[in-house]
């Protein structure tokens, strides 16, 4: 590592890699630090279509077609009796090749964006921890980084970019983080294998399972090599102030559930469950002199719907375009790294607002089947991530108002 870089990155997930690959491809010079020893295992595993776009920029596209990773062409949503379901599609809405997306295991798919940021002449570093930020007054000036062997250097940047996901260095550190109460949720969830597959074009799509009473759901993604990831999502008291262990908590949940306990008659656990608690969250600050948060630092919504990663590329390739821009004009201050923000903070609401409604425990999933084609199509381009622009006002104005009708 040299003693300065134009801009340092802290986290190697998907939207520091992205932040990285792009500003450097503009140029700057780039220092992308990692704290765990890539490829590391992540939540995250399913990816909406509109994520296209960013890794068709990034280069990436071809090889993810050539990749193990399974296809996903939509969502389904399945009563907990297994008698009612509704798949949204998205080639119904969108004939194009980009409209179908991939479910994948995050620690190849990442390790992917980490070597094209390092191809695209970004200096990558795994194993090296960021520290603190370091400040002149108001304006991030570098960063402390410990290697592994506990050696701790200040490296100078002009700009410094937190991707360092819930860990959020630099919002805790200036304590701007707040819980978002509403949908303060939980999740357990695990791998396993021999789960029964859906039939046909669904067998590479994502499964949403309510349980009997609404007070949890389940997720479904299919991955490659016959593995499933399945999660269940609630409020954190629900699931744990009975004191049981996870698998005990996950076992009882499932059992409200017939239609996934009948596809997981031959299953079995590949590891242990795992559990992340109070996920979603937001900033009041996004960006400052010389800083900007992106991915989950800036902020995590739901992991119910999969939009994570979809924000987490969107998000990075944002900052990134503010950052070129700014080295370019000489402006570095907060309004310029942070231009993107107020958009895109929008489309995260709209998001949430999606998984508030379908959370509330008197929804209504007959209701849901009976809606007519036009609330279908929207609902649909949602959970593609098409919640940003005309499309995002749509959903502001018609879709969320006839969601709400179903509670």
């Amino acid at each position: 590592m040299r003693d300065r870089y134009d801009v340092i990155v802290l986290g190697g997930g998907p939207a520091g890699t992205t932040v990285a690959a792009l500003v450097a491809a503009a140029g700057h010079d780039v220092l992308l630090v990692e704290r765990e020893r890539m490829p590391r295992f992540q939540v995250g595993e399913s990816l909406m279509p509109e994520s296209f776009r960013t890794l068709h920029r990034l280069g990436v596209v071809e090889s993810l077609n050539r990749s193990r990773f399974v296809r996903k062409i939509g969502v389904a949503f399945i009563s907990s009796d297994g008698r009612e379901s509704r798949s949204f599609l998205y080639n119904d809405c969108d004939p194009r090749a980009c409209s179908e997306t991939w479910q994948v295991e995050r620690p190849e798919f990442d390790q992917m964006l980490f070597d094209n940021a390092a191809a695209k002449g970004a200096d990558c570093r795994d194993g090296v921890e960021a520290v603190e930020v370091l400040f002149d007054g108001e304006r991030a000036v570098g960063a402390k980084l410990r290697t592994e062997g506990d050696s701790v250097r200040d490296i100078q940047a002009s700009v410094v970019v937190d991707a360092t996901g819930r860990r959020g260095l630099l919002a805790r550190h200036l304590n701007l983080r707040q819980t978002d109460e509403q949908l303060k949720k939980a999740v357990i969830w695990g791998h396993y294998r021999n789960v029964a597959s859906e039939p046909g074009e669904l067998s590479g799509a994502t499964l949403i399972f309510p349980t009997c009473r609404n007070e949890s759901w389940f997720g479904l993604i299919p991955l490659s090599h016959g593995v499933t990831s399945i999660g269940v999502v609630a409020d954190g008291p629900y699931l744990f102030d009975g004191g049981g262990e996870p698998v005990e908590v996950f076992e009882d949940e499932l059992v409200k559930c017939p239609a996934l306990v009948d596809r997981l008659m031959h299953a079995s656990l590949v590891g242990d469950l795992r559990v992340a608690h109070n996920l979603a969250y937001s900033v009041s600050q996004p960006s400052g002199a010389g800083w900007v948060l992106v991915g989950d630092a800036l902020g995590f919504v739901d992991p119910l719907f999969a939009s994570g990663v979809f924000l987490a590329l969107r998000g990075g390739e944002l900052a990134a375009d503010a950052i070129i821009a700014g080295f370019s004009s000489g402006d570095l201050s907060a309004c310029q790294l942070g231009q993107w923000a107020d958009d895109f903070r929008r489309g995260q609401h709209r998001l949430r607002q999606l998984a508030a409604a379908f959370y509330a425990r008197d929804f209504s999933f007959r209701t849901l089947q009976q809606q007519p084609p036009q609330q279908i199509r929207q609902l649909t381009l949602a959970l593609m991530g098409r919640v940003f622009g005309a499309e995002g006002e749509a959903i502001d104005s018609e879709l969320l108002p006839t969601l709400r009708l179903l509670v």
